[in-house]
């Protein structure tokens, strides 16, 4: 049946139509799908908070999770619900486990460190403590530099006294930008940096955050996702004291970082 002039144009459009659906849908699916070489980053892990809700620990060790950090406390006195719970089956379930805190703008940072001391239980096998250093879910208040850099530093020596090892940094790109360029460059770094290997100049990164839409089996709904800077012998080592070196791999392209974490996001 021959089309009319009118009928090619609308043909043409529907076409084109559907081969931009399709070719989105499979960007989706890639996206979705995402995962970095497992031969370049072997050390593969997830983060947790109560939005996970109850978790098939046993199941999640035997679908390549190494490591989870979980969320044990924010700002000066609220505790993670699943803490305890999530704290622990992950070592029932011989998972590497280590706990992270949800540092707020608007509370002095030793009354911050007391809450996280509180509620985590001194373990020498746990990975250093980590903190969540973020605008998404926080406070209004926006602290100067050197009143921010005052409060997170009693927050780190008093944690880093207590456990015996360095607090490794969580951050967004939009928050070290404000507050940490330059900053705290003896610490280790946790970046968000969706898709894309993380670059953050001067930085010693150990962690990639690199998926906040992730699956595993175990867990009922999305979970970050996330890969350490190292093989299993550095990783281990790095568990055990706080201490890393510059090993392999090297940075890649400029991060893609939407927002973190934050107190009402996945983990």
């Amino acid at each position: 049946m021959r089309l009319g002039r009118g009928g090619a144009v609308i043909a043409i459009f529907v076409a084109s139509i559907a081969f931009s659906a399709a070719a989105l849908g499979g960007a989706y699916l890639h996206f979705m799908n995402f995962e970095p070489s497992a031969s370049r980053y072997p050390v593969r892990g997830i983060d947790v908070s109560h939005h996970q809700g109850a978790i098939a620990w046993e199941t999640l060790k035997g679908r390549g999770v190494h490591f989870v950090y979980m969320k044990a406390s924010e700002g000066g006195d609220h505790v993670d619900t699943r803490f305890a719970d999530n704290w622990t089956a992950a070592a029932r379930a011989g998972l590497a486990r280590g706990a992270y805190h949800y540092f707020t703008l608007c509370r002095p940072g030793i009354v911050q460190a007391h809450n996280f001391m509180r509620t985590v239980a001194l373990d020498k096998t746990a990975m250093p403590p980590a903190v969540d250093l973020e605008f998404g879910g926080n406070c209004k208040h926006r602290p100067t530099r050197a009143e921010f850099l005052r409060e997170l530093k009693a927050f780190l020596t008093t944690i880093e006294r207590r456990y015996g090892k360095r607090p490794i940094l969580y951050v967004t790109r939009s928050f070290h930008a404000r507050y940490l360029t330059g900053e705290l460059n003896d610490y280790g770094y946790w970046i968000r940096s969706i898709y894309f290997r993380p670059t953050v100049p001067g930085r010693r990164w150990l962690i990639w955050q690199f998926h906040h839409r992730g699956r595993r089996d175990g867990i009922k709904g999305a979970v970050d996702l996330n890969v350490f800077r190292g093989n299993r012998a550095a990783f281990e080592r790095w568990r055990r004291t706080g201490q890393w070196r510059r090993e392999t791999p090297s940075p890649g392209p400029i991060p893609g970082s939407g927002p973190g974490k934050a107190s009402g996001g996945n983990g």
